[in-house]
């Protein structure tokens, strides 16, 4: 039973189930902001349901909703964004993204000799320790790419899991895009040694290759690079 039911007052606008992430992602403002929770109307959602008051019945529904069996997977359920780094296209699950933000200023750190580490990041007030994917997979350097007369911004993904969070910078990213557990395609033989040792497959996208990261087993590689 969503929550939006369960509270008393007028519908909540869940758009993000319908045009954003968890729906059909053709929200234009995904563009801008590329994940729901970064939207405005989504966090304006989350403050008016926790504005109201709960009706008497709350409890025994909820107890109600999870005695249901679970029922079975549908297709189309996993999202990931997508992203370039250097001359490799690349995706992450978005249960590990926290937000996308614009490249800003690393301070490094001194006697720094792990080539992973960038340095600090300040994001929203927050120091995080900035590390160097494309180091870490062992990717090309940085490309200019255009976009029509545009040149595509860089920017950094904050990411998180279990507790650890980290940003990395990127060359660009692409957005967020849903897609079939049954799409994900076998490694080719001609990936980068790199990016096969933590890519679960590959990710047919606008005629691109993505190496769709085993997030897991990255966390686990960057924390020891940090730790």
């Amino acid at each position: 039973m969503p929550l939006e039911q369960a509270a008393a007052g007028a519908p909540i606008n869940d758009c993000w189930k319908r045009i954003g992430v968890w729906g059909k992602s053709d929200c234009p403002e995904l563009e801008r902001y590329f994940h729901c929770r970064n939207c405005p109307t989504y966090s304006a959602a989350a403050l008016d349901l926790l504005d109201r008051e709960l009706p008497p019945n709350y409890l025994g529904d909820w107890a109600e909703h999870f005695a249901q069996p679970k029922g079975t997977t549908e297709a189309h359920t996993l999202s990931s964004v997508i992203f370039r780094i250097g001359t490799e296209w690349l995706a992450l699950s978005t249960s590990v993204l926290v937000e996308v933000a614009e490249l800003r200023r690393i301070h490094s750190l001194p006697h720094r000799r792990n080539q992973v580490i960038l340095g600090l990041v300040n994001i929203r007030g927050e120091l995080l320790i900035s590390v160097s994917l494309g180091v870490a997979l062992g990717l090309d350097k940085a490309v200019e790419v255009k976009r029509g007369a545009q040149v595509v911004p860089a920017r950094l993904l904050v990411v998180r899991r279990e507790g650890s969070r980290l940003a990395f910078p990127v060359d660009e990213v692409h957005g967020i895009q849903r897609h079939d557990p049954r799409d994900l395609q076998p490694l080719p033989g001609t990936l980068a040694k790199a990016v096969a040792t933590y890519a679960r497959g590959i990710l047919p996208f606008d005629g691109k290759s993505v190496g769709l990261l085993d997030d897991q087993l990255l966390f686990y590689t960057l924390n020891r690079s940090v730790a």
